[in-house]
């Protein structure tokens, strides 16, 4: 059994802080369970450009409000606390937040905590030694 607190994890290697969002990284593929857990802060007023080709994430809003466009289509989708969002297809896809937003994100496969967005927005697929 595993358990974590977020405070265990701020300013920790797994607290990845950009202008944009802060992403606390809660459980990685080193732990070997087949999906990493994320709780993302994405900050007012920014536009986040993000395409997983590697991954699919789901995104559930704790807090705050904003909007998501599927890049492909156009389509836009308001987000507030409750909504959930499955990038199943590997959307590319733009995040607007009107408020700060707080959100738990859930990535298969798992992240391992090295990756980096590339210019397209893209995590490389990295996986833990053994």
């Amino acid at each position: 059994m595993i358990v974590r607190t977020l405070d265990e994890i701020t300013d920790t290697e797994a607290d990845i802080k950009t202008p944009n969002w802060r992403s606390k990284r809660i459980v990685l593929a080193k732990e070997k369970v087949g999906f990493s857990v994320h709780e993302t802060t994405l900050y007012a007023g920014t536009v986040n450009d993000f395409w997983y080709a590697n991954h699919i994430e789901a995104v559930f809003v704790v807090e705050g409000e904003g909007e998501i466009t599927n890049k492909a289509t156009g389509e836009t989708h308001q987000l507030k606390p409750g909504s959930l969002y499955l990038l199943n297809d590997y959307d590319k896809h733009q995040v607007r937040p009107k408020t700060e937003m707080r959100t738990v994100c859930v990535f298969n496969p798992p992240v391992t905590g090295r990756e980096v967005h590339d210019e397209n927005g893209v995590y490389p697929l990295v996986v833990e030694e053994d």
